[in-house]
């Protein structure tokens, strides 16, 4: 009785957690954008109404009010922070799912002779016995610090929308007409609002016990 109530308790805890951990990611892309619910809320936002990533279904959408009274600056730097999110979430859904289906690079991963497969993909990789040597990930942290403070960022000052990170590399981008430009940044985002739910989806579903549902897929 007492052990079962328990682990009901448990097991409830963890459905709790996912879904706030769930809205409150929710929550954290609500400039991503569809139609204000009141006169004043459409007033404060007519100058974004039309802006790359307000586009149907939905279109403009700031539940939390972030846009009101905001200048293009303000819009600007939103906008930045949910590209870099985007974009990590990205790297981050595929880097779940690539050593899930096996894949490893060769070789050792510190002097003490580990190899890459020797550590478990996902949260298990930073929390639990099998986990990271500290070492390892101060390591991890402190290389995407350096590319937060050096390299991803507009350093050449010639960016020419939020996002812009080339500093002074083409990768063929000029080569694009101005219709395709956009269509590239709308994809952009929007695969990154649909990664930013994917990860977090993959994390929550590392935690609950005995539903390993990337492991289930593999199987088929």
């Amino acid at each position: 009785g007492w052990r079962k109530r328990q682990a009901f308790r448990r097991i409830i805890f963890k459905y709790l957690n996912m879904k706030l951990a769930v809205f409150a990611t929710l929550l954290a892309t609500a400039v991503a954008f569809a139609p204000a619910q009141n006169a004043a809320r459409t007033t404060s936002l007519n100058g974004f109404e039309d802006a790359l990533g307000a586009q149907e279904p939905l279109g403009l959408f700031d539940p939390l009010g972030l846009l009101d009274g905001a200048d293009e600056a303000r819009f600007n730097r939103l906008r930045t922070v949910e590209l870099k999110h985007g974009r990590i979430a990205m790297l981050a859904f595929v880097g779940n799912l690539v050593p899930r289906a096996g894949i490893f690079f060769p070789g050792s991963i510190d002097l003490n002779g580990d190899s890459f497969d020797s550590f478990p993909p996902g949260l298990a990789a930073v929390f639990g016995d099998d986990a990271a040597p500290a070492a390892g990930l101060g390591q991890i942290f402190l290389f995407a610090g350096l590319l937060e403070l050096f390299v991803m960022k507009d350093v050449t000052g010639e960016g020419e929308f939020s996002g812009d990170f080339r500093n002074g590399f083409d990768f063929g981008w000029d080569t694009f007409t101005e219709q395709g430009k956009l269509r590239k940044r709308a994809i952009e985002l929007n695969n990154g609002r649909a990664a930013m739910m994917g990860i977090l989806g993959l994390m929550m579903h590392e935690m609950i016990e005995g539903n390993p549902v990337v492991g289930l897929f593999l199987e088929y």
